[in-house]
């Protein structure tokens, strides 16, 4: 009797990493080399799937959100996520750092991290995408920050010559 091997897991996927397949969730230790681990992993990633054109803006937002997250947590690790939908890119961080009850401690702290975030501000806005940070709605808790940056605008042209870049 013959014998027939089969695909074991049979719904493993076996395409070739493209944009529209970039689906990532990392897990960093929240100390001063993340932001350098984030951004090499963001380049690797990025690389792989297709996406060198906005390699540039992607590695300074990863950087910013990644440094912001690693200055607010009091957790011993910070999450970070790369997503390519609808095309744009989409990195969000997660840090364990909760909303403050009291409003005048909470608008401080959002001033705070506000201006951490302002070159993150910076490429956002010249790559005509969108950022943000508020509560995170995972069980956890803490704050949830983003940044979207459109492959159609000048992102896959960020730091390339014409764009000025807020380096």
């Amino acid at each position: 009797m013959p014998v027939t091997l089969s695909a074991c897991p049979a719904h493993a996927d076996r395409t070739a990493p493209t944009p529209e397949n970039l689906t990532y969730s990392l897990t960093f230790p929240s100390t001063l080399s993340s932001p350098a681990m984030a951004r090499a992993a963001t380049r690797t990633l990025l690389a792989a799937h297709g996406l060198r054109d906005v390699l540039d803006a992607a590695l300074q937002a990863v950087a910013e959100l990644t440094a912001t997250a690693c200055q607010f947590t009091a957790s011993p690790e910070i999450y970070v996520s790369l997503r390519f939908r609808e095309d744009a890119l989409r990195l969000i961080t997660y840090d364990s750092h909760p909303r403050h009850t009291n409003a005048r401690v909470a608008a401080a702290c959002e001033a705070r991290r506000r201006a951490a975030l302002r070159l993150l501000a910076c490429v956002t806005r010249t790559c005509g995408g969108d950022w943000g940070f508020g509560p995170a709605r995972e069980p956890g808790g803490g704050t949830r920050m983003w940044a979207t940056l459109p492959r159609t605008s000048t992102a896959s042209a960020y730091g390339g010559p014409g764009v000025v870049s807020p380096r």
